[in-house]
């Protein structure tokens, strides 16, 4: 039954940034459809793991400074110490500055692309290589944005990340594939979370977004749980290097 090929019981999904938000979202999809969640992040996850636990999956909380490559390989470490394998890995974690272009600082520019891209790569590569042990393959899924497709304004560092984020998408599933590591990216659109505050809360931007959603709506956390899980699944197992939108139609307007 093609159902099967979305059931992802008792697989390992780490996935970072998952305290609140889009990883958030994205954990309790996966978890929902059988995975244990390894959440990584900066402060606590209490409300993910209660959210996890709460469907009879098992989650694992691992505090980590994303801004650097240092504790990279004990994540890696500590969810093979408890779990024994991976099978998945969600790079969710991310940051964003806003300036204008022409005032745009070298501090805000390296923090941004650090997190968004710098961690994204080193983590894909520290887990790619662990699922080319393990001799079974895995999954990997990056979240990029609209501003992979688009220039967007006063976000010079996002804009460079997260067009990187497809870039390398691409390149890992090209080099990948043979191994069975499926790679491919997430776009979200205009999403209701902390990082959209400033926008949502300017009376006249958000009009200006709304009008350009066909959705009429802005996303919501739960908006990419079943691309995730899709993306995660076996149902996907031939799907490599894409970046699949989940925008209301913004793109296609």
């Amino acid at each position: 039954m093609i159902l099967n090929s979305f059931n992802l019981d008792d697989k390992v999904a780490i996935v970072t940034g998952c305290n609140r938000g889009l990883g958030q979202g994205i954990a309790v999809g996966l978890a929902q459809a059988g995975c244990h969640i390894v959440g990584v992040s900066s402060s606590g996850s209490v409300e993910t793991q209660q959210k996890v636990e709460a469907v009879g999956r098992q989650f694992i909380d691992i505090r980590a400074n994303l801004m650097k490559t240092d504790d990279i390989p004990s994540i890696v470490a500590a969810t093979l110490e408890h779990f024994g394998k991976i099978d998945i890995l969600v790079n969710n974690a991310g940051i964003i500055r806003r300036d204008d272009a022409i005032n745009f600082s070298e501090s805000d520019w390296d923090d941004v692309m650090d997190i968004n891209l710098k961690t994204t790569f080193f983590l894909s590569q520290a887990v790619a290589k662990q699922f080319i042990a393990q001799g079974h393959g895995g999954k990997i899924i990056n979240v990029a944005s609209m501003l992979s497709f688009q220039g967007g304004i006063r976000v010079p560092s996002y804009t460079a990340s997260k067009s990187g984020v497809m870039g390398v998408t691409r390149l890992m599933a090209n080099e990948w594939a043979k191994y069975n590591i499926n790679v491919n990216a997430i776009a979200p659109g205009y999403m209701a979370t902390e990082n959209t505050a400033q926008l949502r809360n300017d009376n006249k931007r958000n009009q200006q977004i709304l009008d350009r959603i066909p959705a009429e709506r802005w996303g919501n956390p739960e908006d990419l749980a079943g691309p995730a899980v899709f993306l995660a699944s076996d149902a996907a197992s031939y799907i490599q290097g894409y970046t699949l939108a989940v925008d209301g139609g913004w793109l296609a307007r």
